[in-house]
C-alpha cells in the first residue's frame, strides 16, 4: 500500500477526527487543519503523539501552502445554531474555503473531496432525495448561508472538474451521529441524549412528525474513503451518503427514552423557519458506484452513542456559540 500525505480540513471535528483516526490506522501521514470554532481539541488529543499526525491551527478562508496527495474538506459549522451565529463567515468558509483548497489541490495535483450536505435539497418536494434532484432552497432564509454556501461549493468543484484543474469528488452527507458528537452542537441526537440523561424534558420543534435518516459515523466515514479511493476518474458525484431508513423526530426521542429505561417527557416548541419536513437519501448511486451501504442501524448506533455520552463530563465542553 502506498503511504499518502492526506490533509483533513475540519479534522478536529466530529467526523473529521474519526476520519483522521482511520487514515492513521491505515498508515498514512495525516495533517489535521482546523480553526477550532466548533470543534474540540480533545477529539484529536490522543492522536498528537502519533509520529504520522500533524495539527495545524488554520482557517481555510485564507490560503494554506502544503504538499499533499489527498484533501478532505470537512471544514464548516454544520448545526443550524452554529452556522447561523455568523452567517457571512459560514458562507465564506464554504465558498472561499473551497476556492483555496481547490487551488491547493491543483498546485499539488492532489485529489480533493468536498463534504457537501443533504441541505442542498432544502425542504424537498421529491422523496426520497436523488442526486439529480435540484432542491427547494430558500436563498434568502436564515439557513441559506449554509445551504447556498454548500451549493456554491459544489458548483466550484464541478467547474474545477470540467476545467480539468484538479481531481475532485463530492459527497452529500445526511444526518450522522455517534461518539465524539459535540454535546452542545444543537443536533437532535446529541440534544435528545443530553437532555434525557439529565432527566430534562426532550425539546421537540414542531409536532415531531418531521423525518430524518440517521447514519452511524463508521458507515459514513467508510463511504467517504471509498469515494476518495474510487478509481473511476469520470465519477465525481455528487453521491448521497446516509442511512435510507426514515424516522420521525418523535420516534427518535421515544427510542432515546426507551434505551435509557426512563419515562418520556417532552416540551414542544415552534418549528424553525425553512426546517425540512422530510429527509431520506436514495443511495442507489452509492451502492452501484462504491459498493456502499450502511451496516449499523439506529438502535445499535444510538446505544453506542448513549454509552459514550455517559463517559464524558459536560463541564469540559463549551457551547461553540450562544445559540445553544
Amino acid at each position: 500500500m502506498k503511504i499518502k500525505r492526506i490533509m483533513v480540513a475540519g479534522g478536529a471535528g466530529f467526523l473529521g477526527s474519526h476520519l483522521c483516526e482511520l487514515l492513521l490506522e491505515r498508515g498514512h501521514d495525516v495533517i489535521c487543519v482546523d480553526n477550532f470554532f466548533t470543534s474540540q481539541k480533545s477529539n484529536i488529543e490522543k492522536l498528537l503523539q502519533r509520529p504520522n499526525f500533524e495539527l495545524i491551527r488554520h482557517d481555510i478562508t485564507t490560503p494554506i501552502a502544503l504538499e499533499v496527495d489527498e484533501i478532505y474538506n470537512l471544514a464548516c459549522p454544520a448545526a443550524p445554531g452554529h452556522y447561523q451565529y455568523n452567517p457571512i463567515k459560514t458562507m465564506k468558509t464554504s465558498v472561499l474555503g473551497a476556492i483555496n483548497l481547490l487551488n491547493l489541490a491543483s498546485e499539488c495535483r492532489a485529489k480533493i473531496l468536498q463534504a457537501s450536505t443533504s441541505e442542498v435539497y432544502g425542504d424537498p418536494e421529491v422523496h426520497p432525495q436523488r442526486e439529480d434532484y435540484r432542491g427547494a432552497v430558500n436563498p434568502i432564509g436564515p439557513r441559506a448561508c449554509y445551504d447556498e454556501g454548500k451549493r456554491a461549493a459544489e458548483t466550484l468543484f464541478m467547474d474545477t472538474h470540467r476545467m480539468k484543474r484538479a481531481r475532485v469528488c463530492i459527497a452529500r452527507i445526511f444526518n450522522t451521529y455517534g461518539p465524539k458528537t459535540h454535546p452542545f452542537d444543537g443536533r437532535v441526537v446529541s440534544n435528545f441524549i443530553r437532555q434525557a440523561l439529565a432527566d430534562e424534558p426532550i425539546t421537540i420543534f414542531g409536532d415531531g412528525s418531521q423525518t430524518r435518516s440517521f447514519c452511524y459515523y463508521t458507515d459514513l466515514i467508510d463511504g467517504l474513503v471509498r469515494l476518495m479511493e474510487n478509481e473511476d476518474k469520470d465519477f465525481v458525484g455528487p453521491v448521497n451518503l446516509g442511512n435510507p431508513n426514515e424516522f420521525t423526530v418523535k420516534e427518535l426521542a421515544d427510542l432515546v427514552w426507551e434505551l435509557l429505561g426512563k419515562e418520556p417527557k417532552y416540551v414542544f416548541k415552534e418549528l424553525p423557519v425553512d426546517d425540512p419536513c422530510r429527509r431520506q437519501p436514495d443511495i442507489s448511486l452509492a451502492r452501484a458506484k462504491l459498493g456502499w451501504e450502511p451496516k449499523v442501524q439506529l438502535r445499535e448506533g444510538l446505544t453506542k452513542t448513549i454509552e459514550w455520552f455517559k463517559t464524558i463530563k459536560l463541564d469540559e465542553y463549551r457551547a461553540p456559540t450562544p445559540n445553544y
